[in-house]
């Protein structure tokens, strides 16, 4: 098994090198192998409506690296305190913020320190107050119990090497009745594991994405109630042709083990009253 610190690592350098594209204008932050990315990459496309987009700074735009958007499916309310795991360049701790308005508060963490100053500047430039960047791990949430009413994420999750950890860490935080409303990776069925890898590898840069049945059963381990996992984007094998057949895959033999196998998912949860 890799050592968590090294995931940690790769996964920090993965993504202090994408901020850093878009900090110095370029567009070509994905990671699902489109070329220029934008609408016609099948993972990161058509996340946003246009008037989410317009609202915000054009680098929080191109700096998200998510596979869904969880502030449009988590029913956030107003007065309500959010945080976002794995905030990246701030795209939806700046969305939560308008929508729990100045008498809520929304909370990103990163723990990569070119994705918290982009956050920082996107901030700025949203010009909304009631946001504020932490950083750190989300296997070491640096806030205090039952202090958060929403815990978000944009398929950040996936990437870490202890989710046990993550998913403890986000039923500590959560105020009893609190909701876990999460866009993530998972996989449906059995896959071998060198192919597994290769298209984990091409949806999330870094991936380490869970079996559904394995995701329900660590959310329920952590106390969770409520456990409900919606697919919102199913991969299609063809999308990852040039990739698995660049990382020297035989496409044609391996394409049935991987159509409709991979998908991002909309996983919603609660914290018993």
């Amino acid at each position: 098994m890799t050592p968590i610190i090294d995931i940690q690592q790769v996964v920090r350098q993965k993504y202090g090198e994408a901020a850093l594209r878009v900090t110095q204008g370029s567009t070509n932050s994905c990671c699902g192998g489109a070329e220029g990315c934008g609408e016609i990459d099948p993972i990161t496309s058509g996340l946003y409506t246009q008037v989410e987009k317009a609202s915000l700074p054009e680098s929080a735009v191109l700096a998200s690296l998510g596979c869904g958007n969880p502030t449009a499916l988590a029913e956030l309310k107003p007065g309500e305190t959010v945080l976002d795991l794995g905030s990246g360049g701030g795209i939806d701790v700046i969305l939560s913020a308008k929508r729990v308005g100045p008498t809520g508060k929304a909370y990103g963490l990163d723990m990569t320190d070119a994705m918290l100053a982009l956050a920082n500047a996107n901030k700025l430039k949203a010009g909304v107050e009631n946001v504020e960047f932490l950083k750190g791990e989300i296997e070491h949430i640096p806030l205090p119990d039952s202090s958060v009413d929403v815990i978000i994420s944009n398929c950040v999750i996936n990437l870490s090497a202890d989710k046990d950890r993550v998913l403890r860490e986000a039923f500590r935080v959560l105020k009893p009745g609190g909701r876990f409303a999460v866009s993530d990776v998972v996989v449906r069925g059995e896959v071998p594991a060198e192919v597994r890898k290769s298209v984990e590898l091409w949806i999330g840069c870094v991936a380490g994405a869970l079996e559904e049945n394995a995701y329900r059963a660590k959310l329920a381990a952590a106390g969770f109630s409520g456990i409900d996992l919606e697919p919102t984007r199913v991969y299609q094998a063809e999308d990852a042709r040039a990739f698995l057949s660049g990382a020297g895959l035989d496409f044609d033999q391996i394409a049935a083990q991987v159509e409709g196998k991979f998908m991002s998912a909309f996983v919603r949860a609660s914290k018993p009253a």
